[in-house]
């Protein structure tokens, strides 16, 4: 076959594609067309109770805390924060660079998806939630939905096994998870750390001393 006629085939596709966009578009218009002033009516009513909604989930999220990165001091509260809000994220961490890092991704991550509450518990201090989440590695996310842990995100060696992974892909693992709301474009697209790159090594235990 020739370079012409594919051309033909290709600009016939080309066309029958944007005709079909078109008609779709024609068949939009003409159903905003039909409508009367109740119908007008009723989708400003539908709209504005949905945002009605919003802002009352929005009020809820902020007063239990969403929208920041914070610190659970004890473990008892741990059970109630999680029993409180439908999704949680939950750093387990010790004092040391890699958890930092971590650190650094969540509070950005806190203010941008406050459907979701993101908190931090120190692990060496919370000996029995450690045990009994199977916490080993540190950094460690638990992924909680609906009160229970849905899925962990442990180390870094998801996130390609160095410290320079930027937000957007922390993001968008926790978003596989179905922990926050993830449409779209992130607006953390290409951000990095900001740090030195360093190597982790996975497999190092929360009771170690190495960082």
């Amino acid at each position: 076959m020739d370079n012409s006629k594919i051309q033909e085939i290709l600009e016939q596709q080309v066309i029958s594609v944007a005709k079909a966009y078109e008609d779709k578009l024609d068949e939009e218009i003409s159903a905003l067309d039909r409508l009367d002033e109740d119908d007008l009516e009723a989708l400003r009513e539908r709209r504005l109770h949905q945002m009605k909604k919003m802002a009352e989930k929005r009020s809820r999220w902020l007063a239990l805390g969403h929208g920041e990165y914070s610190e659970i001091p004890v473990e008892k509260e741990f059970f109630s924060i999680v029993k409180a809000s439908d999704r949680v994220v939950c750093h387990f961490y010790r004092e040391n660079w890699p958890c930092k890092v971590v650190d650094k991704h969540l509070s950005l991550l806190a203010k941008q998806h406050i459907e979701t509450r993101f908190v931090k518990i120190n692990a060496e201090k919370s000996p029995f939630l450690a045990e009994k989440l199977k916490i080993v590695v540190l950094p460690t996310l638990a992924l909680i939905k609906n009160a229970k842990v849905d899925d962990y995100v442990v180390g870094f060696n998801e996130l390609g096994g160095k410290d320079d992974f930027t937000t957007e892909e922390l993001e968008e693992r926790i978003a596989r998870a179905q922990v926050i709301f993830f449409e779209g474009e992130s607006s953390f697209k290409g951000s990095k750390s900001g740090t030195q790159t360093r190597s982790v090594r996975q497999g190092t235990e929360y009771s170690s001393d190495s960082e």
